[in-house]
């Protein structure tokens, strides 16, 4: 086995979860994740946590949506169980085939499963991770020895220090009123006020979910201006491109897309919510430096900023304040590593051509 993958098990259940003796854990394993399954068990075994070990197959969820007539059950109590009594979720992904269920109705997929049992999970100390795959490869266009590589860059950081770093940012957040994002085409503002900026270490002791991770994000409000994503993403197995946004007073007003128009519209008239950002996420892990049409990674890439229409995050917001509500939460990216951008935090220029204040290299 590559050590590598060790390494892997070893950050996921040490630094991620958290892991402890005793602790009662679900490990779902993809169907091209075997070999990280095999090291995280015999890692969970050295600890002597207790697992049970459920099979994530894009194939088999497929054939069970698209033979269902799509009337579930709202509290199936046996699925309920498992995450009810669970103290973690471990959800090891890693596809065969990337568009396993590209032809399911996208509202089946959003309905199952059932909201009780993903909300069961997410009370739970959960981590999603991803074991490199041949199928993920070629989704970013990489062969696969070179997408180990970038995978593992992506996960195996030194994670104290990028959270020192992060750190640094989210009290800028913290303590900010308004954010101003600028580049060409671009000219975007929205309030951050009495919001508290997530710093997304890869750890549930950081209230972050995700290895990797490395992004600073918050729930802003009250958007107007222009944005365009130069960053494609994949959005119900559709690809969208070159998308731009204009905001008047929260809600998203005008928009078109070079690719994938129609799904982008499909998206931003879900409901009221899936017109206005639910998150403002500035990516900070330098070991992601490249597009690979998956999501996990490319919001991280160092010197870029996402935005996400949609579903805001509780953690982001004050007690007994809802966020923007909405049944998607969907990201687009803009590439700020080109000369002329800046990101700006009560008119204090914070990152300038994807650089940030404290990097050297920085232009004041």
């Amino acid at each position: 086995m590559d050590e590598r993958i060790r390494d892997h098990a070893d950050v996921l259940v040490d630094w991620s979860a958290r892991i402890e003796q005793g602790d009662d854990v679900v490990l779902s394993v993809g169907e091209g994740a075997h070999d990280l399954g095999v090291a995280v068990a015999e890692k969970l075994g050295a600890i002597g946590a207790n697992p049970v070990t459920t099979y994530a197959s894009a194939e088999l969820t497929r054939a069970y949506l698209r033979a269902h007539d799509g009337q579930f059950d709202e509290v199936p109590a046996h699925e309920l169980a498992l995450y009810e009594h669970a103290d973690a979720v471990l959800r090891l992904g890693g596809s065969n085939n990337t568009t396993g269920t590209a032809d399911v109705p996208p509202d089946i997929r959003h309905d199952w499963p059932a909201e009780a049992v993903r909300e069961a999970r997410l009370d739970t100390d959960w981590v999603s991770t991803l074991h490199p795959t041949r199928a993920h490869a070629q989704q970013a266009g990489m062969a696969y020895a070179q997408y180990q590589d970038f995978v593992y860059d992506a996960v195996l950081r030194d994670w104290e220090h990028l959270a020192a770093e992060m750190a640094q940012l989210k009290d800028r957040l913290d303590a900010g009123s308004e954010v101003r994002i600028v580049k060409a085409d671009t000219d975007l503002t929205m309030s951050i006020e009495n919001r508290t900026a997530v710093n997304s270490a890869a750890s549930v002791a950081y209230d972050s979910h995700n290895l990797p991770s490395g992004e600073v994000f918050t729930a802003p409000t009250a958007t107007d201006g222009t944005v365009t994503f130069d960053v494609p993403m994949t959005h119900d197995g559709t690809r969208i491109r070159d998308v731009r946004l204009t905001f008047e007073d929260g809600a998203v007003v005008d928009y078109s897309a070079a690719v994938g128009e129609d799904a982008l519209a499909a998206l931003v008239e879900t409901d009221e919510g899936s017109r206005r950002l639910g998150e403002l996420g500035i990516g900070m892990n330098r070991g992601i430096d490249r597009f690979t049409d998956n999501i996990l990674f490319d919001e991280k890439m160092g010197g870029t900023i996402h935005l996400a229409l949609g579903r805001a995050y509780d953690a982001c917001l004050p007690a007994g304040e809802s966020g923007n509500e909405s049944a998607v939460h969907a990201d687009f990216i803009t590439d700020m590593r080109v000369d002329g951008t800046r990101l700006e935090i009560d008119e204090e220029v914070i990152q300038r051509n994807g650089i940030f204040c404290w990097e050297d290299g920085f232009e004041a």
